[in-house]
């Protein structure tokens, strides 16, 4: 009997301890799993915070663009204010710097060629990247480090690189284009006040950012204050103003390679602007304007306006002329009626001439 009370409370003490000991490992899981969510979305986030679809990859016809953003313009300004984090509102690269430093959005090196590559092989290690540009921060253990705020170069990066890809789905029966790819440009000088040189960073993959861009609130307007869009909707309504400094082509060249001045190149990038329009409209069947034809309209519709005023101008013409011909006319008129005048009264002096020079004749006649 003892033995069995024995075995009895070695179990109940046995089934305590590990009922004491599953909530604790419970718990340690399901701090876990929480951490792991902060870091990463589930697919059903992801489709409710993002604006942006991914692109199809079975399409008949694919443009590539890149541009440079420049954020000292008016619709770029967006992008790069405010320079210092002013409450809970940051600028574009101070938000890139804490998900690439989380781990929450992988960042790839920014190749010799200037191409995105995205994959395992070119991802960039978080600390390499710090060290290589001279992001300062504070490590705590081999995996863990902090970054503040005042050391991140937000106000350097003056500029940004985006891939454009514009595409023709004949599935959906759509034209689209979208944002692909971007890569914020730190713009330095050297120590003693040298030129501006120009470091790509890195390129990130829209399609990794585009959910948290979809969860930052932007300030787009100097005239209303409320952040009333997201860096998402920035971007999906193609909000920038980039001009293109490549396009993906068999011999992988940019455009001031084969551009002799800045004339060449703001004439090849209104070529290739105008080539994408031009296939736009040609899908819906929109007729562009022919240029040559309007100029050649021009002169004749003045050739018209000018044939149809003639006759006006010739009768006025015309009308001057009868004028100037009845002028003679009307001055032989009051000529004639003149010289009758001058006839009537020579005729009248005259004949008074006579009549006093015949009362003279008999006046002298009467005095003889």
């Amino acid at each position: 009997m003892k033995t069995k009370s024995l075995i009895a409370i070695a179990t109940l003490l046995l089934c305590a301890q590990g009922a004491v000991a599953q909530p604790k490992a419970r718990l340690k899981a399901q701090a876990e799993a929480e951490k792991k969510s902060e870091t990463t979305l589930s697919e059903r986030a992801k489709a409710q915070y993002t604006a942006q679809m991914p692109a199809p990859t079975d399409v008949v016809w694919k443009r590539d663009i890149y541009r440079t953003l420049d954020l000292t313009k008016e619709k770029n300004a967006a992008l790069y204010y405010p320079v210092e984090p002013l409450g809970d509102r940051v600028n574009l690269f101070t938000h890139i710097i804490y998900l690439v430093a989380s781990g929450k959005v992988p960042a790839y090196e920014y190749r010799s060629d200037g191409n995105e590559l995205f994959t395992p092989d070119n991802k960039y290690k978080v600390f390499d990247m710090l060290d290589k540009f001279y992001i300062y921060y504070e490590t705590k253990d081999s995996t863990t480090f902090t970054i503040n705020k005042a050391d991140i170069p937000s106000g350097e990066v003056l500029s940004y690189f985006i891939k454009e890809s514009s595409f023709y789905d004949q599935r959906t029966a759509t034209y689209t284009t979208r944002v692909t790819a971007i890569c914020p440009v730190l713009h330095r000088s050297g120590d003693f006040g040298s030129e501006v040189t120009k470091y790509p960073m890195f390129w990130l993959n829209y399609d990794d950012v585009s959910p948290y861009f979809g969860m930052t609130p932007l300030m787009t307007s100097s005239y209303n204050n409320v952040s009333n869009m997201s860096i998402d909707d920035y971007f999906v309504r193609s909000l920038y103003e980039g001009d293109i400094y490549k396009t993906s082509n068999l011999q992988n060249k940019l455009l001031a390679q084969y551009c002799p001045n800045d004339t060449a190149m703001k004439a090849e990038q209104q070529r290739i602007e105008k080539e994408l329009v031009t296939f736009e409209n040609k899908l819906w069947g929109i007729e562009e304007p022919d240029t040559t034809a309007v100029v050649a309209e021009k002169p004749g519709k003045k050739s018209v306006r000018s044939t149809a005023r003639k006759p006006k101008a010739a009768a006025v013409k015309a009308e001057t002329t009868d004028d100037k011909a009845e002028e003679p006319e009307v001055k032989a008129e009051k000529t004639e009626k003149k010289a009758s005048v001058r006839t009537s009264r020579q005729r009248t002096a005259s004949s008074s001439k006579s009549a006093n020079s015949g009362q003279t004749l008999s006046v002298r006649r009467q005095r003889r």
